[in-house]
């Protein structure tokens, strides 16, 4: 097979965007309606950008609207500083919050249908940690588009994008980056339908390829989301930022672990636990349903732990209610009928006269690759990588810190796909050619490997044994012995996954191959996440060890995992920025290392 893992071609283009989701399609329409001859390039592993996990996302975006009597964007930025349980960074927290009413009215104006309230007026809903004046009531800040915000995202997007002449290339690969001399000149895909190599050559290379929830076993994310973009950078040489930073979405329906939208509980859902007492204002007295989501993914658990949860039969997974029985019927109808459908077609129940059952599910990755403010990509000693650029929930700038608070990913998408869209306009002014002698021979050696094994273990089994063991021991409750049981674990599978044969030998349209591929980029994704977890002996956000149950000051940092081999990881650090406290403005005090209480 060796003859076949030539590059069959080369393609040159402006800027090359690995995925299009919602961020790359903000970043490539910035980069269109400002440069309008700019030659782009969007890969997608999917069969069409609409079938990117942007459009599965519900609930809504926040921004202050600057008209509000009641609310103000330094309400939004304390609320995400604290939410991060204090590592965010602070100098984008600022520029992503003070940007973001703009985007929305960005969205507005290129047809995007928000839901409006009686009077006409954008409706807005709140969602857990979004508060006023510091924490005293909960914000009303999401704007939406009924509870299917991110398909109205994705179509705005596709259609500016589309209509300025961008060229998609779909169920393709990027297998590695080419970098030589910390510049990136581009990559080499992979394309599934013919199984050639091509060779990318871009002036500037946009990762966004979303996110990793594949590594465990029960996840609201989409079968595709299997970390590929943090891989790809480990194998480079580049860390990647924060990893052990995992969200469990409080409200994954039973069963498939579909994501039932923190909506829910914005617009009145109660959870309950077996007894059908309502529990959360036993652990955020005041925040109750609405407090962030690790407290209330950790409430949950909690629940489940002592005896007071459900045991499903169906799925004999124990899990806790949520009660939207007492919503009116308009709110069922006109709200939530996305989520409503869900029960009714995955759990068989009608939430308007039944109880329904949830627990926390694996949702989204706050870590991801280093950037600095204009999404530029980071090396180890946090030197630029010239030509090369993160955005969305691959990259970790870092506007969510340790736990992300509902409707600031999809917020995120948007305005730094729109800011790094400028930065890649300033470096196309600068670049009159692109360089082509970056070395590019990995994927040659991974894909003969893939080929030349001879063993009889079965990639599938080996993939429900990785993600099985994360969701036991790296999830929503973690300690050393099951961190180090994990890593293990994770050591044998690579093991296993070498020796696996390949049935087919064909290079096109070979799922298993693609899935083998997939298996070392869950693999290395999942030894980065355990190898930071053990690190921090501490709990921050997601991040929960029972046996350092508390934070402390010794961790107030970033933590960089580079993992060019894998199981070889090496550990650095980021200080978080916390400039808006340094600048001693007024109210700078809500900016330092503050208690976090709901």
């Amino acid at each position: 097979m060796q003859a076949d893992f030539k590059i069959s071609a080369t393609i040159r283009c402006d800027a090359l965007i690995i995925g299009a989701g919602g961020a790359g399609l903000r970043c490539a329409a910035e980069i269109l309606e400002r440069k309008p001859d700019a030659q782009i390039i969007a890969l997608t592993k999917v069969a069409h950008p609409q079938k990117s996990h942007t459009s599965t996302a519900q609930g809504g975006l926040a921004a202050v609207d600057p008209r509000d009597p009641n609310d103000a964007n330094i309400f939004h930025m304390f609320d995400t500083w604290k939410g991060s349980d204090c590592t965010a960074d602070q100098n984008v927290v600022k520029k992503i919050c003070e940007s973001a009413w703009e985007q929305i009215l960005w969205l507005e104006n290129r047809g995007m249908h928000f839901s409006r309230d009686q009077q006409g007026r954008l409706s807005k809903r709140t969602f857990g940690g979004h508060t006023r004046n510091f924490g005293e009531a909960s914000a009303f800040r999401a704007v939406f588009e009924a509870d299917r915000t991110g398909k109205g995202i994705m179509d705005t997007g596709w259609g500016e994008c589309l209509k300025r002449g961008i060229r998609f290339i779909h169920q393709c690969m990027a297998v590695e980056l080419l970098i030589k001399d910390r510049q990136c000149t581009g990559c080499i895909v992979f394309q599934q339908k013919t199984g050639t190599f091509v060779q990318i050559l871009a002036k500037a290379t946009v990762f966004a390829s979303g996110g990793s929830g594949q590594v465990f076993k029960v996840t609201t994310n989409c079968r595709q989301n299997t970390g590929d973009g943090l891989a790809l950078v480990l194998e480079a040489g580049l860390p990647v930022m924060d990893p052990e930073a995992v969200q469990f979405h409080p409200t994954g329906i039973v069963g498939p672990g579909i994501l039932a939208s923190e909506t829910l509980r914005s617009v009145g859902g109660i959870l309950r636990n077996k007894d059908e007492e309502p529990f959360m204002a036993k652990y955020a007295p005041k925040m109750k349903e609405l407090a962030p989501r690790d407290l209330v993914a950790r409430a949950i658990e909690t629940e489940i732990r002592e005896g007071r949860g459900i045991l499903n039969p169906d799925h004999n997974i124990p899990h806790v209610w949520i009660d939207l029985r007492h919503l009116p019927a308009e709110v069922h109808e006109q709200q939530i009928p996305e989520v409503v459908s869900f029960f009714k077609h995955y759990v068989n129940l009608d939430p308007r006269t039944e109880l329904c059952p949830v627990r926390p599910s694996n949702h989204y990755h706050m870590g991801g690759i280093p950037t600095n403010e204009f999404g530029e990509v980071q090396d180890a000693r946090q030197r630029i990588v010239e030509g090369l650029y993160a955005v969305g929930e691959c990259a970790a700038a870092s506007f969510h810190g340790f736990n992300r608070l509902g409707t600031n990913s999809i917020l995120e998408l948007i305005t730094m796909g729109k800011h790094i869209g400028e930065r890649v306009i300033e470096r196309l002014g600068k670049e009159s050619s692109v360089r082509s002698d970056a070395p590019a021979e990995r994927f040659r050696e991974k894909f003969t490997g893939y080929f030349a094994a001879g063993g009889q273990d079965n990639i599938g089994l080996i993939r429900n044994a990785l993600r099985s063991v994360m969701t036991d021991k790296v999830s929503v409750f973690r300690t050393e012995t099951g961190i180090t049981e994990a890593i293990e674990t994770l050591r044998e599978l690579k093991v296993r996954a070498r020796r696996t044969q390949i049935g087919g030998q064909s290079l096109a349209m070979n799922q298993e191959l693609v899935q083998r591929w997939e298996i070392d980029n869950l693999l290395a994704v999942a030894m980065a996440i355990c190898e930071a977890a053990l690190h921090r002996k501490e709990s921050r956000g997601a991040h929960f060890r029972d046996d350092f149950p508390v934070r402390s000051d010794d961790f107030n940092y970033h933590t960089l995992v580079s993992m060019p081999e894998f199981g070889n990881a090496e550990l650095g650090r980021r200080e978080v920025d916390m400039s808006i406290f340094q600048a001693r403005g007024a109210t700078y005090e809500k900016f330092g290392i503050i208690e976090r209480k709901y």
